[in-house]
């Protein structure tokens, strides 16, 4: 795990970890998101840019169905390997 606070809900923290294996980065804050992921390669070709950043909520109305959000948006990137650290 990254030195980045984690967060308060354990479904969404999984997720971000399974994001991090995978070489997403995490970034904290913002305006309105508790932070945002970005895509390890963020390539033009990705599908337009749509999943190379992604918000991280800090009180999803449902943060399991959150959390199953952000890991499709790992699994559906089509620039980034599925490597595992």
């Amino acid at each position: 795990m990254s030195d980045r606070k984690r967060h308060p809900h354990k479904a969404v923290e999984e997720a971000l970890r399974y994001a991090e294996a995978r070489g997403w980065k995490i970034a904290i804050g913002g305006h309105h998101a508790w932070g945002k992921m970005y895509c390890p390669d963020n390539s033009a070709e990705c599908r337009c840019g749509d999943y190379c950043i992604t918000c991280i909520w800090s009180t999803p109305k449902n943060p399991e169905t959150h959390a199953k959000l952000l890991r499709r948006v790992v699994d559906n990137c089509s620039e980034s390997p599925k490597r595992i650290k």
